[in-house]
């Protein structure tokens, strides 16, 4: 077991919706679709992963909506916690195995 825990990010509506108003093909982000999924350091119970969540979100916000969107004068301005808990499904969780015998490799 690894010394971090993850948190599980899915699109709500409101993310959707923003999505829909930049692109006409069709193709959006899907609520049921494959997740993000961002490693944080350990917590030991639920008011912990979301004190971290807490101190994370602006940075995980700007990578969902970089991945949808790269102009970044089209994305929400004043975002908050808040804002992040109304566009996002959050899923913790607390025990990462690391079954890989290579190196974690950050790039």
């Amino acid at each position: 077991m690894i010394n971090r825990s993850a948190v599980i990010i899915r699109p709500k509506k409101l993310y959707i919706e923003w999505a829909s108003k930049l692109d006409d093909s069709g193709i959006l982000p899907n609520a049921h679709g494959e997740p993000s999924m961002y490693l944080m350091p350990e917590y030991d119970d639920d008011a912990g992963a979301w004190a971290l969540l807490e101190h994370t979100y602006d940075a995980i916000f700007d990578l969902e909506l970089e991945a949808w969107h790269t102009d970044t004068k089209d994305w929400p301005n004043n975002r908050s916690f808040s804002m992040f808990c109304d566009w996002f499904e959050v899923t913790f969780v607390s025990a990462i195995e690391d079954l890989c015998d290579g190196p974690i490799v950050d790039d």
